[in-house]
């Protein structure tokens, strides 16, 4: 009996564990999503502008200096490397907190070059170098702060408002992590920007000879394919950073909101590097695989043209290649499927033609797909073959009717010449 009661425990524990591993295994893309510290984050491809990982995207949050991003979007439209910019009151008035002690001792009759100012703005950070860019810009930097708006709203990045060309905290100032992959995708395909953010240090200078050695705050910067980013640290928004990576020829960015600051200033970037390694790794999931079936539509028809019978076919739209989106919070909540048809006819349908469009929709991306048929004319005029032949007989039989009658009057008329004669 004993043994009995041991064997059954030892099936049921056989059962539940191979269950449970077949559980973990189909749920596999929710389990194994990057735990990190940052409470909202992002990651996109660069090319392509999908969203690939996805946490609290949509979240107001404060973007401290990573609001640089658009600062330096603005310098690089509207001025050169070589234009000379000067520092202005702006910066030499911001909290002495918030500023880097050597390049805040600028005098206010100095000045430098476009290419050190903005080198100054995201390699070291500098807030007042923001605000030199501001001033020189659109003159102060309430008129400025209109500027980043309106770039804003071109961006649709309908969940931000800026106060502050450098991030210093404002509550009116704010973004989302889905904003923020918005403008750091356009800024780094800025060629300026790119450079700038790509360089580890820099010697800068200013018209008076002051020179400065300054160092990239992005720890990231050249190890695993980093190749850019932007930090950002104030007290209510914890640790930010933007990165782009490239490995293999893809581009891939991050953006990771409000972070914690440990004692060696490691989980942000620990952050980063935990959700562009899962990036680089996910697989898209496949909705219509590449000839397959989306939908089936119902063609009427009259195989003789304008008049007979009618028919109904069913005429099976395909994808000549995989439809696929990447799974994440962001794309499901958005993730829709639209099919736009041209008009379905016989001339229509000739393989090799589109007949209408899929259009697969996601958060922020539009995909379209062309529809295809599997259903040709010449499939159409076979199969309606027999309808074709009865015809045709028909109208031979018709044809063998007049003549017969023609004949028969042919005859009639011989005859009566033969009775006058």
């Amino acid at each position: 009996m004993k043994n009995k009661r041991f064997f059954i425990l030892i099936v049921l524990f056989l059962v539940f564990f191979m269950s449970s591993n077949v559980f973990a295994a189909g749920n596999k893309s929710t389990t194994n999503l990057p735990i990190i510290y940052g409470e909202a984050a992002i990651t996109v491809d660069v090319a392509t502008g999908e969203i690939i990982y996805a946490k609290n995207v949509d979240k107001q949050m404060y973007p401290a200096s990573t609001t640089k991003l658009m600062t330096a979007l603005l310098f690089a439209e509207n001025r050169k490397k070589t234009d000379i910019i000067k520092y202005t009151q702006s910066g030499k008035s911001l909290p002495e907190s918030t500023l880097n002690v050597d390049f805040h001792a600028i005098g206010l009759d100095e000045t430098m070059s476009g290419a050190d100012v903005m080198d100054a703005m995201l390699l070291y950070s500098a807030n007042d170098a923001a605000c030199m860019i501001a001033d020189n810009i659109s003159g102060n930097t309430t008129n400025f702060m209109k500027m980043m708006n309106d770039r804003a709203v071109k961006l649709k990045m309908t969940g931000t408002h800026f106060v502050t060309p450098n991030g210093l905290y404002d509550p009116e100032h704010y973004t989302t992590p889905y904003d923020m992959s918005i403008l750091a995708r356009v800024a780094f395909l800025n060629p300026w920007v790119k450079e700038s953010m790509g360089k580890k240090q820099n010697t800068i200078s200013t018209s008076k000879g002051t020179t400065f050695e300054i160092k990239n705050s992005n720890k990231l910067l050249g190890v695993d394919g980093c190749i850019g980013g932007k930090t950002g640290y104030i007290s209510l928004s914890g640790r930010c950073l933007v990165a782009f990576y490239e490995r293999n020829g893809r581009q891939i960015m991050g953006v990771v909101l409000k972070s914690v600051k440990n004692l060696n200033d490691t989980y942000v970037f620990d952050d980063m590097e935990k959700i562009i390694n899962y990036s680089y790794g996910l697989q898209k999931v496949i909705l219509h695989i590449n000839n397959s079936v989306v939908k089936t539509e119902t063609l009427k028809y009259q195989p003789l043209g304008f008049f007979g019978p009618e028919k109904s076919v069913s005429v099976p739209l395909i994808v000549k290649e995989d439809v696929s989106y990447y799974n994440n919070e962001a794309n499901k909540k958005d993730l829709k499927e639209n099919i736009n048809l041209t008009s379905i006819d016989l001339s229509s349908l000739e393989g090799n033609k589109s007949i209408g469009t899929l259009t697969l929709t996601e958060k922020g991306k539009i995909k379209s797909y062309k529809l295809y048929s599997t259903v040709t004319k010449a499939t159409l005029v076979k199969n309606d073959m027999p309808i074709y032949l009865v015809v045709a007989g028909i109208f031979i039989l018709f044809l063998i009717g007049i003549v017969i009658i023609i004949r028969k009057i042919y005859l009639k008329k011989i005859k009566r010449g033969r009775r006058k004669f």
